[in-house]
């Protein structure tokens, strides 16, 4: 099989069925293949051939989706690099990846200006310099897709690290259109399902969005730009029937609904990956667009799908069971584990994902280091913890490198997350550890709410719930307006964490007396709503959003 020969059948299959909606750009799946064919042609006079690579700085555009099926069709790869990034990080992944022509806009037009002469530009919407992209398409077109084998490289997208150079995770034929097929399969979609494409497509949610939708014969609405209200009139005028979104993307989706006289239009539909979501907004979200089907993805760009939980009004946050291709242990979360130790039922451990899914990556890119420490033994090594709850649902916890060791004990952000989110004046919260000479590490809470909350009425919520014992209750709260988040909307706690170590002790939200003891408490029992601001799911970095 080939992703190109997977287009050229749906353009077969259902010729008139609408594929790829832009304001007023409508492509149906026969223009859809002939525009990608022409511009192939386009491709092929500027060096590109199979096996070449094609990175592109681009918002979700129809243009950007012909230049993905453009390098299908010619056995290429298709690097799509974040387009916030700054010139110099542009520029890294585009000679890391070895590309042979680099489409960009207008602002990506810096990290394009100073490529060199042998990276051919490709100038997409406002973009100057370059071959225009409407000029491709007068090159003598592609008739027909390469004949590529299934273990090519189809896309390769760049993790999203917080220290060195981002990672490129190549990943072929076979494993991204499996991932497709597990994705239409788990969202339960159906022939010529109707999605919004808002997504970026240098994410792999945004990538997985455009690729479903061929195995359903179904159509990308793409925005290049989100904006809450937009895209409720976008999703009412085109009829969508699908969501697949960040937890964020949908928090303000509920929150502009609300000043519509008619709501969020209905959504058989929804989907969230990136992060847990919190009860709150699993009920607001089916308040708002009373869904038939509400699941959870939990998966990374190196092996797509590790698990899935399909009723999320049952279980907000929860994880679920492993995706159709997956197998998933817990094991010990050390600095060298063994995946063939498990935890003890209950116990929390470390997320391990067999790479005999059809939808793993085969390694990184030139980075034999990174691959010594994420694989081992033919098994994956997330960097998530996880614990399994009594219906063998799995719960993720957060990463292990986010764990609090305070006073000898084990603290799990996400816990005392779950807490703090439930409270009404609370907003968003975000749970850190920070150095404390005592303990060792102390739980701070950033806590986003209502002007009159303070630390002493979220210190007595926290011993109302009866879900948190009293040792990891958070020892100091810092008030903020916003929590830190990427283009994807995931929170970037790392950078929280740093940002905080930096202030000190802010007047007024200081330590909170009367903790009690600091150990001997025992695990939680119990998880409840899991809140959907730790960076635990679908993230494109290290384990990957």
């Amino acid at each position: 099989m080939s992703l190109g020969m997977q287009l050229l059948a749906c353009a077969e299959r259902r010729p008139d069925a609408e594929a790829v909606v832009e304001g007023e750009e409508r492509l149906d799946y026969s223009a859809l293949a002939a525009k990608v064919s022409a511009v192939a042609g386009g491709l092929h006079q500027l060096g590109v051939g199979q096996g070449d690579a094609i990175a592109v700085a681009l918002r979700n555009r129809a243009d950007t989706v012909v230049l993905y099926w453009a390098a299908q069709w010619l056995g290429a790869w298709f690097v799509p690099v974040n387009w916030r990034l700054t010139a110099g990080e542009i520029q890294y992944c585009v000679h890391d990846a070895g590309a042979r022509v680099f489409a960009y806009e207008g602002v990506s037009e810096q990290a394009g200006a100073g490529l060199g002469d042998e990276v051919s530009l490709v100038a997409v919407a406002d973009a100057t310099i370059g071959v225009p992209f409407g000029e491709l398409a007068v090159a003598p077109g592609r008739p027909e897709p390469a004949r590529v084998e299934e273990s090519s490289p189809a896309l390769m997208l760049y993790t999203s690290g917080t220290t060195g150079q981002p990672k490129g995770v190549p990943r072929s034929q076979l494993a991204e259109w499996s991932a497709a097929l597990a994705h239409a399969v788990q969202c339960r979609y159906s022939l010529g399902e109707r999605t919004l494409g808002v997504m970026p497509f240098y994410h792999t949610m945004g990538m997985r969005s455009l690729l479903s939708m061929a195995v359903v014969d179904g159509c990308l609405v793409v925005e290049p730009a989100f904006r809450a209200a937009a895209a409720l009139d976008v999703v009412q005028a085109e009829a969508i029937t699908a969501l697949y979104l960040a937890p964020t993307l949908f928090h303000d989706l509920v929150v502009a609904s609300r000043d519509r006289p008619s709501g969020a239009p209905s959504v058989a539909k929804l989907a969230y990956a990136g992060a847990p979501m919190t009860g709150a907004l699993v009920r607001a979200c089916q308040a708002a667009f009373a869904p038939r089907v509400f699941v959870n993805h939990y998966g990374s760009t190196e092996v797509y799908t590790f698990s899935v939980h399909p009723d999320q009004v049952a279980k907000p946050g929860c994880a679920g069971r492993p995706g159709v291709h997956a197998r998933l242990r817990l094991v010990p979360p050390g600095d060298q584990p063994d995946p063939h130790q498990v935890v003890a039922p209950g116990e929390a451990g470390q997320i391990a994902c067999h790479s005999s899914s059809l939808e793993a990556f085969a390694g990184y890119w030139h980075r034999p280091d990174a691959d010594e420490r994420a694989i081992r033994d033919g098994w994956y090594l997330t960097g998530d913890l996880g614990r399994l709850d009594g219906d063998g649902d799995l719960w993720v916890l957060g990463r292990v490198d986010d764990m609090i060791i305070s006073g000898g004990e084990n603290v799990f952000p996400l816990e005392v997350e779950n807490v703090l989110a439930t409270h009404p004046k609370v907003y968003e919260v975000a749970v850190v550890g920070l150095p404390d000479e005592r303990l060792g590490a102390k739980v701070v809470a950033c806590v986003v709410g209502q002007d009159d909350l303070d630390a002493g009425a979220l210190d007595a919520h926290c011993l109302a719930s009866g879900a948190l014992a009293p040792f990891k209750r958070p020892r100091e709260y810092r008030f903020v307006k916003a929590l830190p988040r990427n283009a994807a909307g995931k929170l970037m706690k790392r950078a929280l964490q740093d940002d905080l170590a930096g202030q000190g002790d802010v007047a007024g939200q200081g330590d909170v007396a009367g903790q009690g003891d600091v150990a001997g408490q025992g695990d939680v029992a119990g998880q409840g709503d899991v809140a959907g601001q730790g960076d635990v799911a679908g993230r494109e970095e290290e384990r990957s959003g």
